[in-house]
């Protein structure tokens, strides 16, 4: 199995994503009833972060292998739902077509799988162009002839302010705007993309959509939109001096306050847009 790289710092930690991010395995009704869990189900889990989504179709499966970058998030997985029908490894999912057969069990193409499953974790998995159609590969080859590939992440447009004022205040504070672009985290296809990419690799689509959904923030005093953009925003700060974060992060939220907040309750709310689909491996 590929381990992450050593020298790659790991951004997440369960707690602080509970903290400003509950919201994300909360909001999955949708994904699923696609993946419409059976008794009999074996399922991947791509990017199972600390495994409180999986928990939500666990009790309706057989099995789950969940699978993750990062190892904080790994044994928060592991700590509290490992059992005799789920387990949790650390794999960089970017490379998951090298990890095919170690998934599998035999040879690339005999798929042991009838079900993947990745939430709000491919707009970082796919964000290395180098990689992106080599991971949905390798998720193919990971399939049971028949089997399917459910998943829901960031589509074109998703959380556009926040992006937009991160890049503003790093220019502000002498980052150039190619490097900016250089060390973005995210990458948001449109449905035509990943329509194209699936298909490209052998997978027949049949349902692909994008939803805007206006996601309240956490009101926790260590989370909200500083604490998001702290947590989900790392890679960006992490090209400014230390002594300088704390103030980028600052400016984003004042520069943000008006656009996100709700006059009625000082609630904020970010502009997520969800790109959601489901594709066969015939």
């Amino acid at each position: 199995m590929t381990s992450p790289n050593p020298q790659q710092k790991d951004h997440w930690s369960a707690e602080a994503y509970s903290t400003s991010a509950s919201f994300v395995p909360k909001l999955t009704q949708t994904l699923l009833r696609y993946l419409d869990p059976q008794p009999t189900d074996r399922v991947l889990d791509v990017g199972c972060g600390d495994g409180k989504f999986t928990e939500l179709f666990l009790p309706s499966i057989a099995y789950v292998l969940g699978i993750d970058s990062s190892p904080a998030m790994i044994d928060a997985a592991n700590t509290d739902y490992r059992s005799a029908k789920a387990e949790f490894r650390v794999l960089d999912c970017c490379y998951l077509d090298r990890e095919a057969e170690g998934l599998c069990g035999g040879g690339v193409g005999e798929g042991k799988w009838d079900k993947v499953i990745s939430n709000a974790a491919l707009h970082w998995i796919l964000r290395p162009e180098s990689t992106r159609l080599k991971t949905l590969a390798g998720i193919h080859a990971c399939l049971k002839p028949g089997g399917v590939f459910v998943f829901e992440m960031g589509g074109h447009g998703n959380v556009a302010e926040v992006q937009s004022a991160l890049i503003y205040a790093l220019v502000q504070n002498g980052v150039s705007v190619e490097e900016v672009r250089r060390v973005n985290p995210w990458f948001f296809p449109s449905v035509e993309w990943m329509t194209a990419a699936l298909e490209g690799v052998g997978f027949t689509v049949e349902r692909m959509e994008i939803e805007d959904r206006p996601t309240k923030l956490t009101a926790d005093k260590n989370g909200g939109l500083a604490g998001w953009v702290r947590l989900m925003g790392a890679r960006f700060l992490e090209v400014l001096p230390e002594e300088k974060r704390e103030g980028v992060v600052r400016q984003v939220c004042e520069v943000l306050f008006t656009a996100l907040t709700r006059v009625e309750d000082g609630s904020q709310w970010l502009g997520y847009r969800r790109l959601r689909g489901l594709a066969r491996r015939v």
